[in-house]
């Protein structure tokens, strides 16, 4: 089989390492995925619905992340999968995960011994064990044509591949899940209906080929699935109208029976119930959609103690989230470089993006594709971005635009440095109105005059004179203001323009450039001693972020 000679070991670390390609993969194609759903309720969420289950499992699989127990990190994706379950889809892939939890539990519990990795017959056993617990979530009733039969076609050819090592198991269980989704629009006639193939089965075959791309290091082409009705339209009949609501909650206190009782109740309420095991004594996942959602509740206080009680209106809206996927108000997203820079703005209640250590160009390395999963990762209805000069703008408009497009209110502020990016989250109300609260750090950070200093490396001309190398350039606006003969006088120099219209607090953000070539703790002093003597009740704050390009970064308010 291509490529299984050089595959990577599934132990703990390519186990987290698939979670988090996994949720990227399912960002790519989330699109594609909602304008598949078409059962078993047209409301175009089943590609939100994985993102966000797969999300809480990652999030759940990084506190195991010291673990080398493949085991520890298997059970941690399936429990936060299982707890951050979104709609029916959400609960499908929990059980999914669960399958390699139980198979590798069961693994060590039987011969005694610690398990490193899964090789391809525990994943073919896990894969075959998703199916069983995701027929019993729903309640012993497989459809064919939906994510069940996509799911069993690639648990087979698993398991007939073992032989062909960990790599070529996981090429032949996609490969054949592409198969099967292709068929679904046979087997299920609301999808041939509507010239779609299974929204779950398409998030599952996204699920595989990140397996793939994580173990192997290549992901396969796909085709773009989209609606392509085959049939001609029907004369229109009457049809019953759908649920109103989707309700879930965890169950805790009900054991197999009460279970049992209590899919009869929701089977008397609604439809699409799916009550899933955690694998946890008396506890449960809970999917129902319904027009009484109150009663579907109820019907759980009966049973057990339900938690983490989510009800969402079934709108259909097309590329909406449904009600509840945000779990807070309103968030700020910093883009930053350096280690201190991130624990800085992270201090101040921000979430950071930070480009890659090893990018040249720290200034241009950040996507949009990155910006929309970082504005996703901040679990926030609301989101300010200060892209702090580290997005070029083509990137922060088709990011922050993709995200609206999601349902997320994402308003872009205009920090040209982190320097603007601290007086703007310095003025951060979340309680306020999201326009105000935008208009109020936007003018922040336009108040805030920013410059740079750099340490030339060549002999060049510039506006200021000529420099030599070891000479610091004030910057400000991209020209060279001041030509100094050392960071801190030309630092003292960019300070006195930027007071010059007045000012009551300098802040420096000390780079990594500066660190080992300058004592960063001699320029500080200076500095201090500069600003005492020449502007008093001028109060000057340093950082050490440790970014990229510019020895300092200093902002004036």
């Amino acid at each position: 089989m291509a490529g299984s000679g050089s595959a990577r070991p599934l132990d703990a670390s390519a186990l987290r390492d698939w979670a988090h390609t996994a949720v990227g993969d399912l960002i790519t194609h989330i699109d594609e995925i909602n304008r598949l759903n078409v059962f078993p309720v047209a409301d175009s969420d089943t590609g939100i619905n994985m993102l966000f289950t797969m999300r809480s499992a990652l999030a759940e699989a990084n506190t195991e992340a010291r673990s080398g127990d493949v085991v520890r990190v298997a059970a941690a994706l399936s429990a936060g999968a299982l707890n951050g379950a979104r709609g029916n889809s959400g609960v499908i892939l929990s059980q999914i995960l669960r399958g390699i939890a139980d198979v590798t539990a069961r693994k060590v519990a039987e011969s005694g011994e610690e398990l490193q990795v899964i090789d391809a017959a525990l994943l073919g056993a896990a894969l075959r064990h998703g199916v069983d617990l995701v027929v019993a979530s729903m309640g012993g009733q497989e459809v064919p044509g939906t994510v069940v039969s996509v799911l069993r076609a690639a648990a087979g050819a698993a398991e007939q591949s073992a032989a062909d090592g960990l790599a070529g198991a996981i090429i032949a269980a996609g490969d054949a899940a592409v198969v099967a989704l292709e068929k679904t629009p046979e087997q299920l006639d609301v999808l041939g209906d509507a010239g779609v193939v299974d929204a779950g089965g398409r998030g599952l075959v996204v699920l595989l080929d990140a397996l793939r791309s994580t173990i192997i290091g290549q992901a396969p082409n796909r085709v773009l699935y989209e609606p392509s009705p085959r049939r001609p339209a029907a004369e229109p009949t009457a049809q019953p109208p759908a649920p109103q609501f989707e309700v879930m909650y965890l169950l805790g206190g009900c054991d197999a029976e009460c279970a049992d009782q209590l899919r009869e109740r929701l089977d008397e309420l609604g439809e699409s119930v799916a009550i899933a095991s955690s694998g946890v004594v008396g506890g449960y996942s809970v999917h129902v959609h319904t027009d009484d959602a109150g009663a579907a509740v109820e019907a759980g206080l009966v049973f057990g103690n339900p938690r983490r009680i989510q009800i969402s209106a079934l709108t259909g809206a097309a590329s909406g989230l449904p009600p509840g996927s945000w779990t807070r108000e309103r968030a700020v997203l910093a883009v930053v470089d350096g280690d201190g820079a991130a624990e800085l703005f992270a201090g101040e209640g921000a979430c950071v993006l930070r480009p890659g250590p090893h990018v040249a160009d720290p200034t241009t390395a950040i996507s949009a594709q990155q910006l929309l999963r970082a504005v996703v990762d901040t679990e926030a209805a609301q989101v300010m971005v200060l892209p702090n000069g580290y997005l070029a703008a083509e990137e922060l408009v088709a990011g922050c635009t993709a995200a609206i497009g999601w349902g997320i209110d994402v308003v872009p502020l205009p920090t040209g440095s982190m320097v603007q990016g601290l007086a703007a989250l310095a003025v951060h109300e979340p309680g306020r109105q999201a326009v105000d609260d935008g208009f109020t750090m936007a003018r922040a950070a336009g108040a805030a005059k920013h410059g740079s200093v750099r340490i030339a490396t060549e002999t060049a001309l510039t506006w200021a004179g000529t420099c030599e190398p070891g000479n610091g350039l004030g910057i400000a606006g991209d020209e060279v203001l001041i030509v100094a003969a050392d960071v801190a006088s030309a630092a003292i120099g960019l300070i006195d323009l930027l007071l010059a219209a007045g000012g009551e607090l300098v802040t420096v953000l000390v780079g990594a450039d500066l660190d080992g070539q300058v004592d960063g703790g001699a320029v500080s002093d200076r500095l201090q001693a500069h600003i005492h003597d020449r502007h008093p009740g001028t109060e000057l704050m340093t950082y050490h972020t440790g970014h990229r390009g510019d020895a300092l970064l200093i902002g004036v308010e």
